[in-house]
């Protein structure tokens, strides 16, 4: 079974993104992909960036909406990524 995906992020003092580190991803690659696109941005940004990149490296069928949640897997994909910066990031401020 999949988890959801991981990463590990580094900021510089300005709590811009110098490293991410995917520890888990999804099995496409776009995880991989979209964490390179976002290096260099300020981390509330790239977090917000990522769940895009992730749609655009997303293979799933955009077409097949889900009822429930009224979203395609595109975008499902895209939160779930963008959720799972959010956790990467907070666990820089904790330290």
């Amino acid at each position: 079974m999949f988890g959801s995906p991981e990463f590990s992020v580094k900021t510089d003092k300005n709590d811009r993104i110098i490293s991410v580190d995917v520890l888990r991803g999804a099995p496409c690659g776009a995880s991989w992909d979209a964490a390179e696109k976002i290096v260099g941005l300020l981390a509330d940004d790239a977090v917000i960036r990522i769940g895009l990149e992730t749609q655009f490296f997303c293979t799933a069928n955009p077409a097949g909406w889900d009822p429930i949640n009224g979203k395609s897997p595109v975008h499902f994909a895209g939160d779930v990524h963008s959720a799972a910066l959010k956790r990467g990031v907070k666990e820089i401020k904790k330290c």
